[in-house]
């Protein structure tokens, strides 16, 4: 200010007076303060739309020297002179570059991700630093999310991360993690809608099976290890998210290349020559980033049609012009038809009790047809929840940076990571609705297309109902793609047969069964139909239809591979006038006999009822395990219940000595209840009071035929009584 003030007065372009008068301001107090950079404010967004914009004016600069911009793709010499170029005149060229995202819901949302509490322990973990010294760095459970109008492909929204300053890298942009199970609708049911394979309500089968995974031997399991549903709708598979009906139908299509259906719906790391096991069905070997997630569902909320995601609308030059402009483009992955089925499907994710996304949608402040699906990997390292309306998408993932740590950790400290996931994504929503709720909150549902109709069908195999599947009150309906499959083919598979039980699980009952543990007159399935249903894996086919199925009064006709031999024998005990007895170790037990000394049979007791009885009365008593042959082991240790003693009474003989007085006499009358009684009788008397104790003795048995008829109703399970006896630990577990 000074010099230039000295020039102006050296030259006469201000007289001495003005000089004196300017030279004496303090320009300093005008100075601004306080003033922090864009990136100082909104770090992520900054750091991500510098990066695109290399990108873009990369394509811009090699299209303005005559280069193909796709070349760049194929040699990687070129790219690298380019992106120099492009950092370069995006930093110097004074380019202006409009952006998609809401502000106002940006700002909203950076503000809920703040205050939620619940993320979960921050981890202290050894690290090297720059210089190589070792330091402790922390380490926060992070969070990626974003937010994208379905129609446009417009990014709206995303959060990058908990904090910049602790962790730089954006989240919901560069991160890739495994997806989980939010790959099953993009990789497994939605192509097995498009390839005729299913309808919305098909049934699918959740039984356990052994599997060569990369040469090793492998056996998968849902979340809930121990469940296992055998027939169950498909909707219903999908909704509870269940691991083993999606592999099982990932290797019914696995020929027709589902794989081909995420890498035309944008995930850049799934490679079209990699040999993907059934456990990409699971997320197995499938990665992405929160945005491809979050593309991948706005495709299907988009009618099966792809825009892409984009975060730069356009880019002008420092005169104005227009040098870039977004163009939606779309592409369809899925018909509409396929995206509508699907779409159907993941509403019970949000709107039924069964559904993992449930406690998401009853957090919402306000009401929108939702669907979409939850995932959570491998020793639950990664948690997602993605959500879509007729509007918008919006995905959450929850993680470690590191991934060999488990959300799963400090379980007594922390939520668990799903609730986690659902509170996030619904603090999320329930902000974006706040910002814009005509966009977020929309009371448009999705259309049904033409093409979509619904059908009845044989509920356990899918078919055209027949009468034996109507008798059965088997027929179901649902969903299917009119142009792709409806089920037109009668249903065969059902039979009438008699079954048992082993191990909890219904077999069809052999020649030689003994009567009293065989169930017959039910509705049964052939074994096509179980070889059909259990294709290609297989699997214990007793599980097809378990006690907790909706199909539970289907057998599934199932044989079981018995070993040929005696049972072996059990143990018993006695507690009170209740005997119990533990498992036979033998695999084909279908229940127990209780014997009392001299070989006859108290009763027969299905081992699906427990290992206890209550005894009828004093006797000895031994326990036999029979099998599904009718072979019986070897009776167990004997367990007594002994006699009553009779209770010592007075000696009647000794009264008349005393003297031949009436009222003693009639005390002693009153006491025995024999008020005509006369003296004179009553040396006779002593064997007459042991008289009423000999039918306590074991052998009276009028009682004894209807024993053994307990087990003769087995058409209902529930009928057979246990008077007196508690559960055992085995039967407790199977009810569980």
């Amino acid at each position: 200010m000074k010099t230039v003030l000295f020039r102006m007065n050296e030259t006469n372009y201000i007289t001495d007076a003005e000089y004196k008068e300017a030279i004496a301001y303090d320009i300093t107090k005008d100075f601004r303060t306080g003033e922090s950079s864009s990136f100082e404010r909104y770090p992520y967004i900054t750091a991500e739309l510098q990066s695109r914009a290399n990108r873009i004016i990369m394509d811009v600069l090699a299209e303005q020297d005559g280069i193909d911009p796709v070349e760049l793709t194929e040699n990687n010499k070129l790219y690298e002179e380019y992106a120099i170029l492009a950092d370069r005149a995006v930093r110097s060229n004074g380019y202006r570059i409009h952006s998609t995202i809401n502000k106002d819901l940006y700002d909203a949302q950076e503000k809920a991700k703040d205050a939620y509490n619940g993320y979960g322990t921050t981890l202290s973990v050894q690290a090297t630093d720059e210089d190589g010294k070792e330091i402790t760095k922390q380490l926060p459970v992070q969070v990626g999310s974003m937010t994208v109008e379905n129609s446009t492909g417009r990014i709206l929204s995303f959060v990058g991360g908990r904090d910049h300053k602790v962790e730089a890298l954006n989240h919901a942009t560069q991160a890739f993690r495994s997806i989980g199970s939010t790959v099953k609708p993009l990789l497994v049911y939605g192509p097995a809608l498009e390839l005729g394979a299913i309808g919305a309500g098909s049934p699918v089968v959740d039984v356990k099976f052994t599997m060569n995974d990369n040469g090793n031997s492998y056996e998968p399991a849902n979340f809930t290890a121990t469940s296992e549903q055998g027939i169950m709708p498909a909707r219903n598979a999908l909704a509870e998210s269940q691991n083993l009906p999606a592999l099982r139908l990932f290797a019914q299509i696995k020929e027709d290349l589902p794989i081909q259906y995420l890498m035309n719906n944008g995930f850049s790391t799934v490679v079209e020559n990699e040999n993907y096991n059934a456990s990409a069905a699971l997320g197995g070997g499938i990665e992405g980033s929160v945005e491809e997630v979050t593309s991948g569902y706005a495709t299907v909320a988009n009618g099966g049609k792809r825009v892409g995601t984009h975060m730069i609308s356009r880019i002008e030059d420092a005169d104005g012009n227009i040098i870039f402009e977004h163009k939606v483009e779309e592409k369809e992955i899925y018909t509409p038809q396929a995206a509508y089925v699907l779409t159907d499907m993941l509403r019970d994710v949000f709107k039924t009790d069964r559904g993992t996304a449930n406690r998401a949608n009853g957090l919402l402040d306000f009401g929108s047809d939702f669907a979409g699906k939850t995932g959570t990997t491998q020793e639950t390292r990664d948690v997602w929840l993605v959500g879509y309306n007729p509007n918008v998408t919006m995905s959450v993932w929850l993680g470690y940076d590191k991934e060999k740590y488990s959300l799963d950790n400090f379980k007594n400290q922390n939520l668990m990571p799903s609730v986690r996931v659902n509170q996030l994504w619904a603090s999320l929503m329930n902000t974006a609705y706040k910002v814009d709720p005509k966009l977020i909150g929309t009371k448009e549902k999705f259309k049904e297309p033409k093409g979509v109709v619904t059908r009845s069908f044989c509920g356990i195999s899918g078919l055209a109902p027949g009468k034996a599947c109507t008798a059965a009150g088997l027929v179901k309906s649902d969903l299917f793609i009119s142009n792709i499959m409806v089920p037109t083919k009668p249903d065969d598979s059902l039979t009438s047969g008699s079954y048992t039980t082993v191990n909890g699980s219904r077999y069809a009952a052999l020649p030689s069964t003994p009567g009293e543990f065989v169930s017959s007159g039910g509705t049964g399935v052939n074994q096509a139909f179980v070889d059909r249903m259990l294709a290609p894996f297989g699997g214990d086919a007793g599980k097809l239809f378990p006690s907790n199925s909706k199909f539970s009064n289907v057998v599934s006709g199932a044989t079981l591979e018995h070993d040929g031999v005696a049972p072996a024998e059990v143990g018993a005990k006695l507690s009170g006038s209740t005997i119990s007895w533990s498992d036979s170790p033998s695999n084909d037990i279908v229940g127990y006999r209780i014997y009392r000394s001299g070989g006859s049979t108290i009763a027969s007791i299905s081992e699906s009822k427990g290992n206890s009885y209550s005894l009828p009365g004093p006797g000895s008593y031994t326990v036999v395990a029979v099998d599904i042959t009718g072979k019986q082991s070897s009776p167990s240790n004997a367990v007594t219940i002994e006699e009553p003693k009779p209770e010592p009474k007075e000696e009647p003989k000794e009264e008349p000595k005393e003297e031949p007085k009436e009222e003693p006499k009639d005390e002693e009358v009153k006491e025995e209840e024999k008020p005509e009684e006369t003296p004179e009788e009553k040396p006779e008397e002593p064997a007459e009071p042991e008289e009423p104790e000999e039918p306590a003795e074991p052998e009276p048995e009028p009682e004894e035929p209807e024993e053994p008829e307990e087990p003769e109703e087995p058409a209902d399970p529930e009928a057979e009584a246990k008077p007196a006896s508690e559960p055992s630990d085995a039967e407790s577990a199977d009810e569980e």
